[in-house]
């Protein structure tokens, strides 16, 4: 089998930071941001590859919270690699060959170089990834023997297994051997042209790893070896079980349509779903009775909340009165990766609920959505759950929302967790950024196509969910109604992969909106023609962050003051359901965490400002009442997971650590709080599942390998109503022009399937 990437890149774009790679081959991601994950790698150590800069204004901000140094705000062009000091933390001063050529070019890391030749040392001994279970005592001390003697591999294997360990880190599932040499970006601050470096040939390269005792070659070679190649694609084996586990069961999944009474499926959905504009959301509450899997693809506002709501009525409607009828209700689950997106999915649908018929908002109301985590039943830093394949969720019904945040690993372990006879849905935009770790499987899954399913389209005309266009009354203020699919209306859309998405937007209009579809369609005049035409929603500084002078920022300045100053008081007077509105009130996003661009510098930033606009806020110590938290590592045992946001209130109790849990506020005293940092600022990748009502997002420059249009589009759809860009048109046009790539072959091997 040959297998393809489901998109050419494996760097640009992916977060580009560098990390030390772990000492074994189960290496996680070590990006900008850790999300949270069921599989934390051991001895991993993440290395910032960018510095502060002193910029113009805050002489020695982004020094703050452990920044590195300032350094100049030259940048060099992307063509030149710039000079490294041979004893930093990212110079593999023992490397040779190859592996010290694609080092100093910025391109691997030490740590990727580590495992990789750690491996080729391993290369000789069946099963090096311990893939047939647990190893003895004397085996491990022959394996470490091992890793101590020379390797007689290829260098260009060496250079391979490192790449595929590198392609981790920056979030695919693997290396793409035939396009690496042109997709490959340097992980510095800044983009360096690698197209120089002596990269093997790809007939030879793949030749030559195929023949490696490293590498089993094909889809159909015994899981005995630490890669695996499937025709140009290079994986870690762990990777590649858990990509083929997620495959097998998507594709298990699309088995035989769902025995529903098509009479009383169509009742319900002439009943729930009729109102002219919901044609989508009518066909995707259809597929989700007929069909195991249903994935609902849609931006902010085409309405996959209400879709969601409306989809468990018809469910609820049809086990009442089906075989199941004497059966107790319908089990219902609402999860999302993180703990402030589950609190926004609770909210969300209680709202639509509240829109329900009587008879149906009893069955839903109540439903409040948790983790994945919690929902899995995790069992701390171990990486293992409570559910899985041998003791399966309980419930009838799954539905995962912010799906574009799960990883390839969470997936697997959700799907390992469902009931083969369970309905999951899953819920998210894929034009968003992809998870932090590796995988883009909501991407994947809504790109992959796939075989038709003609039992089901049979299915779906019989119980009317493709609504032909109706004429609306002159007076109406709904949109018009969406086509059903191509052709004449009422057309049947081809359901693949049970993905159906939503186009009709229903919430977010305006400029924003306009700004987001410019920005998703590679649209770069329309983009800066909506931010430079002066609307209400849309402010563009143009400036480079790292120069600007203090007067482009009076009105920022004043905004952020103005939202710390509210959250400050209504903490200080233990108001906790208030300062967690204020909270989400404005925040500046930031595509890097460090340098005169990053989270660190602008925190710092803001700040100074603060302290000059009400000295002593923090005269308390770093517990101040107001303080906003963000949670940067996981804690189990708290239900805490990094990226959760929370404040500090001042109650009767005392100063406490207030954070949304399952959609209700717990808190925590501060002493309990592991890794917690100030949240003025944050990364575009951890605001995912967040809305603000006003955010500024500081661009990086052109050439910085972050720029991509996943993260300027997520950044702007964080604002429920106000967007301010601060950075340069050159910037902005770069970013929209440069799709972020992840290597995979999952949406080839699903459009295969079916």
């Amino acid at each position: 089998m040959t297998g393809s990437p489901a998109t050419t890149g494996t760097g640009a774009g992916a977060a580009a930071t560098s990390g030390t790679a772990t000492t074994g081959v189960t290496t996680g991601a070590a990006t900008d941001d850790t999300a949270p994950t069921d599989s934390t790698p051991t001895g991993s150590a993440p290395t910032d590859t960018t510095t502060d800069g002193p910029g113009t204004i805050g002489a020695g901000a982004g020094t703050a919270g452990g920044a590195g140094e300032g350094r100049p705000g030259h940048r060099p062009p992307p063509e030149a690699v710039p000079e490294r000091d041979p004893y930093g933390p990212r110079a593999a001063r023992t490397a040779t060959g190859l592996a010290a050529v694609f080092n100093e070019a910025d391109v691997l890391a030490p740590g990727d170089l580590h495992v990789a030749r750690r491996l080729a040392r391993l290369g000789g001994r069946g099963d090096p990834v311990g893939v047939a279970g647990p190893r003895s005592a004397e085996t491990r001390s022959t394996e470490t023997r091992a890793a101590e003697t020379p390797t007689a591999e290829p260098e260009e294997v060496v250079l391979a297994a490192a790449l595929a360990v590198r392609a981790i880190r920056n979030g695919s599932v693997c290396v793409d051997l035939d396009t690496v040499a042109t997709t490959t970006a340097g992980e510095g601050e800044v983009a360096v042209d690698v197209s120089g470096l002596p990269w093997p040939e790809p007939a030879g390269w793949r030749a030559a790893c195929a023949a490696s005792p490293l590498v089993a070659d094909g889809a159909e070679a015994a899981a005995d070896r630490p890669l695996r190649l499937l025709g140009n694609l290079l994986y870690l084996e762990r990777y590649w079980q858990e990509e083929e586990l997620v495959r097998r069961e998507f594709t298990a999944r699309s088995g035989p349509v769902t025995e529903v009474d098509p009479q009383r499926l169509c009742a319900a959905l002439d009943r729930l779903l009729d109102r002219p504009g919901a044609e989508r959301q009518r066909l995707a509450a259809a597929v989700a009775a007929l069909r195991p899997v249903t994935v609902i693809a849609g931006g902010p506002g085409t309405g996959k909340t209400t879709t969601v709501a409306r989809l468990l009525a018809v469910l609820h409607d049809l086990h009442r009165s089906g075989a199941d009828a004497g059966r107790p209700g319908l089990r219902v689950a609402l999860a999302a990766p993180t703990g402030k997106a589950a609190a926004r999915l609770t909210q969300s649908v209680a709202d639509a609920v509240g829109h329900l018929p009587p008879e149906d908002r009893a069955a839903i109301e109540g439903t409040t959505a948790s983790t994945l985590h919690r929902l899995l039943g995790s069992r701390g830093a171990s990486g293992r759950f409570r559910h899985h394949r041998g003791n399966r969720l309980p419930h009838d019904v799954v539905v995962v929302d912010e799906t574009s945040m799960v990883s390839l690993t969470m997936m697997a372990r959700l799907l390992e967790a469902v009931r083969p006879d369970a309905r999951l849905v899953l819920v998210g935009d894929p034009e968003q950024l992809a998870s932090v770790e590796a995988g883009a499987v909501l991407g994947d899954l809504a790109a992959a196509g796939g075989r038709p399913e003609p039992a089901l389209q049979d299915a779906l005309q019989r119980c009317g969910a493709f609504r032909a266009e109706r004429p609306r009354p002159p007076d109406s203020e709904d949109p018009p109604p969406e086509p059903a699919g191509p052709g004449t209306p009422g057309d049947p859309i081809p359901i693949r992969n049970g993905v159906v998405r939503l186009e009709r937007n229903w919430r977010f209009g305006g400029a924003i909106a306009e700004f987001a579809a410019a920005v998703q369609h590679d649209d770069g005049d329309a983009a800066m023609e909506l931010l430079t035409g002066g609307s209400g929603e849309l402010t563009f500084v143009a400036a480079d962050p790292a120069e600007i002078g203090p007067d482009r920022l009076g009105t920022f300045r004043s905004q952020v003051v103005g939202a710390a100053t509210d959250l400050i008081g209504a903490a200080e007077n233990g108001d906790v359901d208030q300062a967690l509105r204020v909270l989400d009130e404005h925040r500046v996003l930031c595509g890097h965490r460090r340098g005169p661009y990053g989270v660190a510098r602008w925190t710092a930033e803001i700040e100074r400002w603060l302290e000059a606009e009400r000295p002593g806020y923090d005269a308390e110590g770093p517990w101040y009442p107001g303080r906003p938290l963000l949670v940067t590592t996981n804690d189990y045992d708290l239900g805490l997971f990094n990226g959760d946001t929370g404040v500090v209130v001042r109650t009767p109790q005392g100063r406490r650590a207030v954070f949304l849990r399952d959609g209700k506020p717990a808190e925590f005293e501060p002493a309990r709080l592991g890794g917690v940092g100030t949240v003025y600022a944050m990364t575009v990748h951890r605001s995912q599942g967040s809305q603000f009502n006003r955010i500024t997002v500081v661009l990086p420059p052109a050439e910085s390998p972050l720029m991509t249009r996943e993260l300027l589009y997520t950044a702007v759809t964080r604002a429920r109503g106000h967007v301010r860009i601060i950075g340069t048109e050159e910037a902005v046009r770069a970013a929209i022009a440069r799709p972020a790539g992840r290597a995979s072959g999952l949406k080839e091997r699903l459009a295969g399937a079916g």
